[in-house]
């Protein structure tokens, strides 16, 4: 069972725009687990103590896409488990997850991973912009 405390720590490794406050994390958290819209997978290694990794995505509704898509929004796994196919893993639960509703595309944004979304079959497609409120 995924713990909040370890979902958490990931969270705050993956984090470099902001910092993650325990509270707000656990709010969220909280909101994620039962939102249907929501798509939360942990990786946990076999004989370890904690989660090891995660993936987080939502689903929504959009017109040029005729109907859903999913949006992976954080995926992250420890650097020592890197390169063991961890990640790969996650991004095909979040496949597989997403098939189930029907979604059209799955999106994502990154500036650290794009040699490995490359190489799982991802294609580069547009800018990314942000701005904070």
């Amino acid at each position: 069972m995924m713990t909040l405390y370890s979902v958490f720590q990931l969270a705050k490794d993956l984090a470099t725009s902001y910092i993650v406050k325990f509270n707000n994390f656990r709010l969220s958290f909280e909101r994620i687990l039962v939102d249907n819209k929501a798509i939360l997978l942990v990786a946990k290694q076999s004989g370890s103590a904690g989660e090891i990794g995660y993936c987080l995505g939502t689903l929504h509704t959009t017109f040029y896409a005729n109907g859903d898509i999913a949006w992976m929004e954080e995926l992250y796994v420890e650097p020592e488990f890197r390169r063991d196919g961890i990640g790969k893993k996650l991004v095909n639960y979040f496949e597989k997850r997403s098939q189930q509703h029907q979604v059209k595309l799955i999106t994502l944004a990154t500036r650290r991973a794009e040699e490995f979304y490359l190489a799982i079959g991802y294609q580069q497609s547009a800018c990314y912009f942000k701005k904070k409120l």
